[in-house]
């Protein structure tokens, strides 16, 4: 993990090598039937359209049973490579999440990435990356 300051802006980089093929993993991000299995969202809740401009939306189920949506699009999209996440955030503004995918021969190394306004927010999305990060990695191992 690496986490960076700049005057006006924060950063992380979370990485992971994981036991499946880059196609797997590539998969488990841009198909809702996999996602479902892997993200905690509600699988009747996700639409994915995985193109430079898609959008997408997925409902959160917490722990606790609550819900919350998500909504936003998709910038970079380089199959089996980067995938950019555009977030939906309150009052119109919007973060971007690159997820950068290296093909290791069967395995698989993901970098997720992200800037953020606030160390706060910096925070929060480490923390539910990292739980994202968790989910996949148990995930994409039982795809066939």
């Amino acid at each position: 993990m690496t986490m960076s300051e700049t005057a006006t802006t924060y950063e992380y980089s979370l990485t992971r090598e994981l036991d499946a093929p880059v196609e797997n993993v590539w998969a488990a991000w841009t198909q809702p039937d996999h996602y479902a299995q892997w993200s905690g969202a509600v699988r009747s809740s996700i639409s994915l359209d995985v193109r430079p401009g898609g959008a997408w939306s997925a409902t959160m189920a917490t722990p606790d049973g609550s819900e919350f949506p998500l909504t936003g699009s998709y910038g970079e999209v380089v199959e089996n490579e980067r995938l950019e996440v555009i977030m939906d955030l309150p009052g119109g503004a919007s973060t971007a999440m690159a997820v950068d995918l290296t093909d290791l021969g069967g395995k698989t190394r993901i970098v997720v990435s992200q800037t953020c306004a606030t160390a706060e927010a910096r925070d929060m999305s480490e923390q539910g990356s990292g739980m994202l990060l968790d989910g996949l990695s148990a995930y994409v191992p039982t795809i066939s």
